[in-house]
C-alpha cells in the first residue's frame, strides 16, 4: 500500500483473537445509570489521514494522542520499558507503573487464540499485534488509572489493562502517534472495560465530522434512540463490528453485488471494497463519468484513482454533481436497512485540485473478501456500536455541534 495515501490508518489487527464482550447487564447493576463519557476528537480523513483523541493515564496523569480504533481491541501506548524501538511519538515515552497484569488473567486469554494461551513467565502478559498496513506493536500488559470526567461532572480514575509497546513496527500509513485507542468488542477494549467495572453501559459512539475533529462518546445518553437507524449485529462476524452481508446500489440501481461482507473501522481513513466489487464499482463509475467533463489524472498519486475538471476544485460540493450515491443494503430478519454514501462519504479533494476516490481495493492490503466502512464513510453522522443490544446504528449529524454536558474529555 502507498505510502503518500495520507497517513492511511488501517488498523486491523491480522492476528486479533478477542472474544465478543459480556452480554448485558441490569440497570440496577450501575451506579452511575445516565452518565456518559463524551472526547473530544481531533483529525480528519485528508490531509491529516487519522482522528485521534487524548487520553489522560498514570499517576501524575499525563496526556497522549491515541488514535480511534473501532476495528481493533487493545489499547496501547509506546512505552519506556525500556524501549527496544519506538517511532516518533508527540509526547514522552509511557512510564509503565509495575502493575503488571498476570498470565491468567481474562484480558490476557482474550488476546491470543484458544490453546495459544501459553505464558513464559506466569507473572506477566506479552502481547504481540500486527496490523493490515504491516505495522506491529509488541509489548506486555499493565494496568494504570485514567483520568475521566463523566457528562454530569463526576470525575473518575479506574485502572484498566492496558498494552505497554516497547517493540513498534510502523506500517506503510506511519504518522508519529503515541499509540492506539482499541474501541472493538473484546475483553480487552477500554469500554468492554469500563462496562465490567459497572461503570458505563457497553456502547461506543462516534461523530466524525467531514471539515475535521468530532466527538467519540461511552455509554447511551447521549442521543435519542428513535432517531437512530438501527441494525444487527452479525452473528457471523464477531470479532468486529459487522451488520453482516450487503449488497451494493449505485445511483438507485443494485449493481448485482450481493453478499458482501461488511464490517466498520474507525481506524481505517478510506472505504475498502474486495477485489471483485472495486473493479466492478470503479469501471461503472468511469463509464459514467466518461460524458461528464473530468478526465481521469494518473498524474496525482494521493490515491489510486483521480479525476481533474477544467479548472482545480475547492471542494467536493464542486463535484458532487457528477456523482451518484451509493447505499450499502442490510437486510435484518424481515426489514431492510439501507447504508447511504452520497459523493461526500466515498470522495476527497487532493492538494492539486483533482477529486480522487476514498473508496480502495481491499485485496491490495490483505482484506481478502472483507469490506471495510472507514472513517471517510462515516463522516457527518453520528455511528453507535451498542454492545449491550448488539446493535449498530447511524443518523444524520453535525459533528461539529458537540453534545452539552456539564464536563468533557479534551
Amino acid at each position: 500500500m502507498k505510502s503518500s495515501h495520507n497517513g492511511e490508518n488501517l488498523c486491523f489487527p491480522t492476528v486479533r483473537m478477542s472474544s465478543s464482550s459480556s452480554s448485558s447487564s441490569s440497570s440496577s447493576l450501575f451506579n452511575h445509570v445516565g452518565s456518559s463519557l463524551l472526547f473530544q476528537v481531533h483529525g480528519n480523513v485528508y490531509p491529516t489521514g487519522y482522528y485521534n483523541v487524548t487520553m489522560y493515564i498514570g499517576q501524575p496523569a499525563r496526556p497522549y494522542f491515541l488514535d480511534l480504533d473501532t476495528g481493533s481491541d487493545l489499547t496501547w501506548l509506546q512505552c519506556d520499558a525500556p524501549c527496544v524501538r519506538c517511532v516518533e511519538a508527540p509526547h514522552p515515552l509511557y512510564r509503565p507503573s509495575n502493575d503488571l497484569v498476570p498470565c491468567e488473567d481474562p484480558i490476557c486469554a482474550s488476546l491470543h487464540a484458544p490453546g495459544h494461551h501459553n505464558c513464559e513467565d506466569p507473572a506477566q502478559c506479552d502481547y504481540e499485534l500486527e496490523y493490515a498496513d504491516g505495522g506491529s506493536s509488541l509489548g506486555v500488559l499493565v494496568k494504570d488509572a485514567f483520568a475521566f470526567n463523566y457528562t454530569n461532572g463526576q470525575r473518575l480514575n479506574p485502572r484498566l489493562a492496558l498494552g505497554c509497546g516497547y517493540n513498534q513496527v510502523p506500517g506503510a500509513s506511519y504518522h508519529p502517534l503515541d499509540g492506539i485507542l482499541g474501541l472493538g468488542k473484546g475483553k480487552s477494549s477500554i469500554v468492554s472495560q469500563l462496562h465490567s467495572q459497572k461503570l458505563i453501559r457497553n456502547v461506543v459512539g462516534h461523530c466524525l465530522s467531514g471539515g475535521g475533529g468530532g466527538f467519540l462518546f461511552f455509554g447511551d445518553d447521549l442521543y435519542d434512540s428513535s432517531r437512530v437507524v438501527w441494525t444487527s449485529m452479525s452473528s457471523d462476524y464477531t470479532k468486529y463490528y459487522s451488520p453482516g452481508v450487503a449488497e451494493l446500489f449505485f445511483g438507485g440501481e443494485t449493481t448485482g453485488l450481493k453478499n458482501l461482507p461488511v464490517v466498520f473501522d474507525s481506524g481505517s481513513s478510506y472505504t475498502y471494497l474486495n477485489r471483485v466489487t472495486y473493479q466492478t464499482l470503479t469501471s461503472i463509475m468511469k463509464k459514467e463519468l466518461s460524458a461528464k467533463s473530468l478526465k481521469e489524472a494518473p498524474e496525482d498519486e494521493t490515491l489510486p484513482l483521480c479525476w481533474k475538471g477544467r479548472r482545480p476544485f475547492k471542494n467536493v460540493h464542486d463535484v458532487k454533481k457528477c456523482f451518484k450515491t451509493l447505499a450499502l443494503s442490510f437486510t435484518d430478519g424481515k426489514t431492510r436497512t439501507l447504508f447511504e454514501l452520497n459523493p461526500e462519504a466515498y470522495l476527497i479533494i487532493s492538494n492539486k485540485g483533482n477529486v480522487c476516490l476514498g473508496i480502495l481495493n481491499g485485496a491490495e492490503v490483505g482484506l481478502q473478501d472483507l469490506n471495510v466502512i472507514g472513517a471517510i464513510s462515516m463522516q457527518d453522522r453520528l455511528v453507535i456500536f451498542d454492545n449491550e443490544k448488539q446493535m449498530i446504528g447511524w443518523m444524520p449529524t453535525n459533528c461539529d455541534q458537540i453534545p452539552k454536558s456539564k464536563a468533557m474529555n479534551t
